[in-house]
């Protein structure tokens, strides 16, 4: 399901709205004038083009914020990749989330810089260092990615194709640059990037 960015949301003056609870892949509404703290889960923001090709914007997850003011591209979406718990914001409050709007943009660049990587091979090893920054923990094995992508999904973030994506990943694995726990990504940061080949 699809809002459109002119929806209008009505909400109280002078104070946050209730805390809204989301579940795992439903579609938070966006408006021109209301921004979205995430307070608990996963979200990531994207547009399509014209064939209908998914194109993500960002990840975000606690104390980030996501709305349609800070893209204005059209079409836009905020879609759940697990269950969310999200505040939404007034314009007249933005001015006391500046830290975390800042956050967002610096997200952002440093995703772009990451998608203009070459070769591919180095573009996804820049990506899942970036996504076991933002999204992940420590084990044993090493640095686990606590969200489960698809490789489509992943395909979808840099451009490439599924195939691509997963013959990779095969490789990385195979090099010891990647374990498997359960259905997530386990990074071994002692790879040195300059080990990952230049071959795609």
């Amino acid at each position: 399901m699809m809002f459109s960015t002119t929806e209008t949301l009505i909400y109280p003056k002078n104070k946050y709205l209730n805390q809204q609870i989301f579940t795992r892949r439903s579609i938070i509404p966006v408006s021109n004038d209301v921004l979205w703290r995430i307070d608990r889960g996963i979200v990531r923001t994207l547009t399509w083009n014209e064939d209908g090709t998914y194109i993500t914007l960002g990840y975000w997850s606690l104390g980030d914020i996501v709305g349609y003011p800070l893209s204005k591209v059209n079409p836009y979406q905020i879609e759940c990749l697990t269950s969310v718990e999200a505040t939404l914001i007034p314009p007249h409050l933005w001015h006391e989330e500046i830290k975390a709007l800042l956050h967002h943009i610096q997200q952002t660049e440093e995703l772009l810089s990451i998608l203009h990587r070459k070769p591919t091979s180095l573009k996804l090893w820049k990506f899942l260092v970036w996504l076991s920054e933002k999204f992940g923990r420590d084990i044993e094995q090493g640095k686990l990615i606590d969200l489960n992508l698809t490789h489509q999904e992943i395909s979808e973030v840099l451009n490439t194709t599924r195939v691509t994506v997963t013959r990779l990943l095969q490789k990385f694995e195979e090099e010891g640059k990647i374990s498997r726990h359960r259905r997530s990504i386990v990074l071994n940061l002692q790879s040195q990037l300059t080990s990952i080949s230049s071959k795609n």
